[in-house]
This record gives structure tokens, sequence and C-alpha cells, in this order.
């Protein structure tokens, strides 16, 4: 069954402000996991991904240990999950997730995001139930053993796709850590493509007007220019 997901990377860093802002989104993701989970990516599977996507993007050395000492120092920043949905240009669908210390704040800049490209924010789970939340996982492996390995750790898994030798395993979100614990005990390391929990929507909508394409695109660049705005999922397909 074919799944279209979004990774992370909206839009790439092109300049040296777009790279700060890449580095700033992950420096303060780092440290909010790293404060809940604790700093052993050993011991803490949500950190491990979360280093390896960093250094994936080129994220630098310096602004992953620096994020995880100012966690080990248990002071800094109160950062609080918030999550936006609503309904985007060309009558598409999306959810923003943000890291806040500063909800009001957060609220406000997002909403102006929707307001300024014609588009109007929702309430809590206007949308959500049109996307499937989930953990996904992508690498190089054996179809067969990944699923036994999946079924033998009683993991409930969504979907598994095996194309060309890459093999995508879908699982609820809460499944993560059970997943993700089967897979490395099976194969031993991985060098993930993907690992991340993810909003996929159910149906995708075709933005093909020239009008709504551009204020579609100026409505994600506007997101991804928020400090706050973490990840942004959508339906859209342009």
């Amino acid at each position: 069954m074919g799944r279209a997901y979004q990774n992370r990377k909206e839009s790439m860093a092109k300049t040296s402000d777009a790279k700060a802002k890449v580095y700033s989104k992950y420096g303060r993701e780092i440290y909010v996991v790293a404060k809940s989970g604790g700093i052993d990516p050993d011991g803490n599977l949500a950190l491990r991904g979360l280093i390896e996507r960093a250094k994936k993007d080129q994220v630098p050395s310096h602004v992953i240990d620096k994020a995880i000492d100012k966690a080990k120092g248990g002071g800094g920043e109160d950062f609080a999950p918030a999550r936006y949905e609503g309904y985007g240009p060309g009558n598409t669908m999306a959810i923003i997730d943000c890291l806040t210390d500063n909800p009001n704040r957060t609220f406000g800049d997002v909403r102006m995001c929707f307001t300024k490209t014609g588009c109007k924010i929702g309430t809590q789970g206007s949308v959500a139930h049109m996307f499937d939340h989930s953990a996904i996982f992508v690498f190089e492996g054996d179809e067969e053993a990944a699923l036994d390995a999946l079924m033998m750790a009683d993991v409930d898994v969504s979907d598994i796709e095996n194309e060309d030798g890459k093999i995508s395993v879908f699982t609820p979100h809460g499944e993560y850590f059970k997943a993700k614990t089967a897979l490395l005990e099976a194969f031993g390391e991985i060098d993930f493509d993907v690992d991340e929990i993810q909003f996929i929507p159910q149906v995708t909508t075709p933005v093909t007007e020239a009008a709504d394409i551009e204020m579609f695109e100026k409505f994600i660049d506007m997101l991804n220019d928020n400090d706050d705005v973490q990840n942004v999922y959508h339906n859209a397909e342009l």
C-alpha cells in the first residue's frame, strides 16, 4: 500500500540564516528530549534517533553537545509541546508541532500564518483524524526477518513495505520504542533513512492552481521561519 510521508526537511537550508534556524530547532528538541528522558542516547532511544537525524541534516557536533550539556545542568528554559491544526491554502489540511516557552505568543504567531494566507486555524482534533500518527522506520534489510522480529516483540505493525531492498515499517506512534528496540536487537546497528514519528495523511489534496501553490509555499515558509515551530505536516500534493 504506497504511503506518502513528509520528512522534517520541508524546506532545505539554503542560506547561513536558514541553517542557523535548523540548528536552533534541533538544539531545542535535543535539549527537551534529553532533559525529559535522560542524556544517555543508549538509554534514551528518542534522543538517539534525534541525534542521528541531526547528524544526517549536517547539524554540527558542538550544537548537539551544547544542547545535551544544557539538559545535563537541569536548568535553562522550560519548553512545552504545543500542537495546532487547521486548513491551509487550496483546501489542504495541516498540523503544526511546536516547542514553546510562551504558548500565548506561539498561538498568535501560528494563527497569523493562517490568517495572512487566507486560511483558518482550527480547534484541536479538527483535522488530526484525517492523519495517521505513526512511527516510521526506513532501512536496508530483509522484510521477512523484520516482520518476524516485530511479531516476536508483539509490536502492532500497521504496514510494512519493501521497495528495492528498502524496508519501510509503519507502527502506531505509541509502539515507537518497542519497534525500534526489536529492530535493533534483530539487526544490530541500523543506518535508518527515516526514524521518527510523523503524521501521515490518509488522503492527499492536489494543489494545482498557481495562486494556491504560491500561497501554500508562503504558508509553509512563514511557519518554518518561526523558531517555535518544529514540524509541519500537511496533505498537500503539489
